[in-house]
């Protein structure tokens, strides 16, 4: 994926401690970092300070708080480990034309070893591509020994 990995503008949704954020920050982009835990905002902003890094930390609740990202527009979104379905179309509208989308998260397959999650923060089997079917799918994979579902998809021109 490195090679489309240009810079631009960026946002983690669900960023936890940051580790996606720290990286693309490293690789030029001007990243938002977006997460419930205060803890985890604060360290972000700890490391970006430290490293001189351009993240914009917050700490937000993306189950209630999402007018925040209202006329954003990020040349690529990330979403680890982390499933809201209700977020689906915001995802949508902050990706600008020709942008990219990272997702990875937990799927439902019945030799995977996270059964520790619960099934409604699981996709179902193709869920992200049925979701992002009509986007340029660059990558998908569903790993069953992990169960773990990733697309890298890019979305096109909206005439």
């Amino acid at each position: 994926m490195a090679p489309y990995l240009k810079g631009g503008s960026a946002i983690d949704f669900a960023s936890g401690l940051g580790g996606n954020s720290i990286y693309l920050a490293e690789l030029g982009y001007d990243m938002t970092a977006v997460d419930i835990s205060e803890v985890a905002i604060d360290y972000v902003q700890e490391q970006a300070a430290k490293r001189g890094l351009n993240i914009s930390a917050t700490v937000t609740d993306l189950t209630k708080e999402r007018t925040f990202l209202k006329g954003h527009k990020h040349d690529l979104a990330v979403m680890t480990y982390y499933l809201d379905r209700s977020l689906f179309p915001l995802v949508k509208q902050v990706i600008k034309d020709n942008g990219y989308l990272f997702f990875e998260t937990f799927y439902k397959h019945k030799t995977a070893v996270n059964g520790h999650v619960s099934s409604q923060y699981k996709l179902d089997t193709n869920e992200l591509l049925k979701e992002f079917g009509n986007w340029k799918v660059l990558f998908f994979e569903e790993n069953e020994q992990e169960g773990r579902q990733t697309i890298f998809c890019q979305k096109k021109n909206e005439l």
